[in-house]
């Protein structure tokens, strides 16, 4: 994969569905449906995914596509793909609360090496670059020229006085015991991938899941973290998150910032 050509390419084709999902997100009442898994979507949703998906396939024709939005590639397998949650986050889209994100990732023999996550609503933009760094994008999100970047590296934790993100939507007490494990100077509650986001710019170092995810809604929120230098890890056995897996769901995992001990 070219780098060079990657990242510019997600990173407009993030802009661009995160246009459209602002005109639901600011509109009138919208509809909401379930999907099979009883999961909400809404015309955001597949109208972000159609403007992905086409712009991928454009780019990057041989390079196999994984949408949460497009159940016939879920039986795909490949060590090598594009991988996309046009829309992270739908709880907090529908309540309007603007914890949503727009996600793209590059991912190569199970490690998401690229990615992009894009919070329209509050207007936070990161990604990786091509030689792998992480950075935040300041500025009017042009679609063909980046604006301002800062370079984003995670932190530096005091054991004694951790700061740990959790699910806003998703917390449960389980989560709750497996946090109270460490000593936690302060809490706060994220929707989507911006958990991954808020480890990597080092507001805080410790993210827990228990709970089931896709690869979809972690990949490029992973990319970006690994990019920060953080790590993201099975709940289970601290090995690294991987990638490509069957059926495309998650293990529990921990993404966190390294120096943070983590506990069983």
């Amino acid at each position: 994969m070219n780098f060079d050509h990657l990242i510019p390419v997600i990173r407009r084709l993030a802009l661009e569905a995160g246009d459209r999902i602002m005109l639901v997100y600011n509109g009138p009442d919208f509809a909401v449906k379930s999907k099979s898994d009883a999961s909400p979507v809404t015309e955001a949703d597949e109208a972000a995914d159609a403007i992905i998906s086409a712009g991928l396939r454009a780019a990057f024709p041989d390079v196999v596509l994984i949408t949460e939005e497009q159940a016939d590639s879920h039986a795909l397998s490949a060590s090598t793909f594009l991988i996309v949650d046009p829309l992270d986050g739908t709880k907090e889209f529908v309540q309007r609360r603007g914890d949503f994100t727009v996600n793209i990732a590059y991912v190569e023999n199970g490690v998401p090496l690229r990615g992009v996550v894009y919070a329209p609503a509050q207007g936070r933009l990161f990604y990786t670059l091509a030689d792998g760094t992480t950075v935040e994008e300041t500025g009017d999100f042009a679609k063909e020229t980046a604006g301002p970047v800062s370079k984003l590296a995670v932190s530096k934790p005091d054991n004694a006085a951790l700061m740990v993100v959790a699910s806003k939507s998703h917390r449960d007490a389980a989560t709750d015991e497996y946090i109270a494990k460490y000593a936690c100077k302060d809490m706060k509650s994220a929707g989507s991938s911006l958990k991954f986001c808020l480890v990597a710019t080092g507001e805080a170092d410790l993210y827990p899941r228990l709970g089931r995810t896709m690869e979809w809604d972690t990949a490029a929120g992973d990319a970006v973290l690994r990019g920060a230098g953080g790590h993201v890890v099975r709940f289970d056995d601290h090995t690294p998150l991987a990638y490509g897996k069957q059926g495309w769901g998650n293990p529990f995992f921990i993404a966190y910032a390294p120096g943070v001990v983590l506990q069983k």
